[in-house]
């Protein structure tokens, strides 16, 4: 079976604290497949956007979706890949 990065990131998110994240910390918040697991999420955001991804956090939430916080590595700008993905 192949991998999909589909599966993994079902959606950015764009709430106000996720664009701050993203302009303070150089982070991208996504919902993610409940049974994805850091390298996988690692893996599926560095091939659906082509950047280097140096951290990746994730939270359930109590509605059981689950987080993923993505810290990029410092060439590329999380601002830049926000804007092309559409999130600013």
């Amino acid at each position: 079976m192949g991998f999909d990065p589909y599966k993994v990131i079902i959606r950015p998110v764009t709430t106000e604290s996720a664009v701050e994240l993203i302009e303070s910390e150089n982070k991208l918040v996504f919902l993610v497949a409940r049974n994805a697991n850091k390298v996988s999420i690692k893996r599926a955001v560095e091939e659906l956007y082509n950047v280097k991804v140096e951290k990746v956090n994730t939270l359930i939430l109590p509605g059981g979706k689950k987080k993923a916080f993505v810290k990029l590595s410092p060439e590329k700008s999380a601002v830049d890949l926000a804007t092309e993905i559409g999130i600013l």
